[in-house]
């Protein structure tokens, strides 16, 4: 509860900065057409692309090394702003569910690198910061887990790796977890002590109800011991996040998603560490819907930090996360795509 208690503060503070920001139109995210967004820089470029944006901002963005994976890559995290509510964004905790990525960068470059006057407002009353890709080695690989050839894990493959998002659990110390990504991304929560922290994943092809494709699926912490506060803050947060990406493009159609109550996982771990905690699952539709899949994950992000900014957010009946439809019955992988991994009973982010 401190966390939403100091929550309250910030948003008091934030709300005598100055008026409600306007709100940018839906054009102002990055088009679908156009010039395409990669879906899938390695992490060298990544690491490029997160150094320019770094000099381009003159010091707005600070990208910082958060930990160091079995292979030796760096785990990169960028803080923006200067707000006192604070958001953590994580992406790509399961190497080969990747669009979440492209979506934080094109972020950081939208926000950092000559915003305009809403922007510099959005930034004095939101911090943001962002683990930009936080299993690097499964990104590499073209694999859900990390890699770890002595593993013998709970949830993982024995010889290959560990799944970092099973690994959060608040009563395993950062010291004593064998999964260096995901103690990376739990010092980082201490450190940066977020009142909200969402989490992009991706999930495979689904229908609802009426036979339409689901697009992306959204959850808040379903553990009986997170607090009422917290829950309250990430459903808000589901139902922002919701309508932006509903709104994202033509055909955009968004579920809840059936995510179940380990403690281990962020969704459930960071509400039950004090923080509001969203699960948001991007599905793979398909090659030629990749570029539609990060502006839907782009408008999550923005809509969230706006909403977080101009209090419209917590003005959000949490209600309102209940209209979200069940996500409904499986389909068949799109063609050239394979569906990002789940293990057969285990459907837990």
């Amino acid at each position: 509860m401190k966390r939403i208690r100091r929550l309250v503060t910030a948003l008091t503070t934030a709300a005598l900065l100055s008026p409600l920001l306007p709100s940018p139109a839906a054009a102002d995210a990055p088009p679908a057409p156009g010039r395409p967004i990669d879906p899938r820089p390695s992490t060298e470029q990544l690491q490029r692309h997160l150094d320019r944006i770094e000099k381009k901002s003159r010091g707005a963005v600070e990208v910082a090394t958060i930990g160091t994976t079995n292979q030796g890559r760096p785990i990169l995290n960028a803080t923006v702003g200067d707000g006192p509510v604070r958001l953590m964004y994580i992406t790509q905790q399961h190497g080969n569910e990747p669009l979440g990525t492209p979506a934080a960068l094109k972020l950081l470059e939208e926000l950092a690198t000559g915003p305009d006057r809403a922007e510099r407002e959005l930034l004095d009353r939101v911090t943001l910061d962002i683990v930009v890709r936080a299993n690097p080695d499964g990104h590499e690989l073209d694999q859900r887990y990390n890699h770890d050839p002595d593993a013998d894990p709970e949830y993982g493959a024995p010889g290959t790796g560990y799944d970092p998002n099973r690994y959060h659990d608040p009563a395993l110390a950062p010291e004593d977890n064998p999964v260096p990504e995901a103690a990376a991304v739990r010092r980082r929560y201490e450190a940066f002590d977020p009142h909200l922290v969402v989490d992009y994943h991706m999930q495979g092809r689904y229908a609802d109800d009426d036979g339409e494709e689901i697009t992306a699926s959204l959850m808040w912490p379903t553990h009986p011991d997170v607090s009422p506060g917290a829950v309250a803050l990430s459903r808000q947060a589901v139902a922002v996040s919701a309508e932006a990406m509903d709104d994202s493009y033509d055909g955009a159609n968004v579920s809840r998603y059936p995510g179940g109550n380990y403690q281990g996982i962020a969704r459930n771990a960071y509400g039950l560490l004090g923080s509001g905690s969203v699960l948001v699952e991007l599905s793979a539709t398909g090659p030629d819907m990749e570029q539609a899949q990060i502006v839907s994950a782009y408008d999550s992000m923005y809509a969230l930090a706006e909403g977080a900014a101009d209090g419209s957010l917590f003005a959000t009946d949490p209600a309102d996360a209940d209209d979200l439809p069940e996500r409904g019955a499986p389909l068949p992988p799109a063609q050239d795509q394979a569906q990002p991994l789940h293990v057969e009973g285990d459907d837990l982010d």
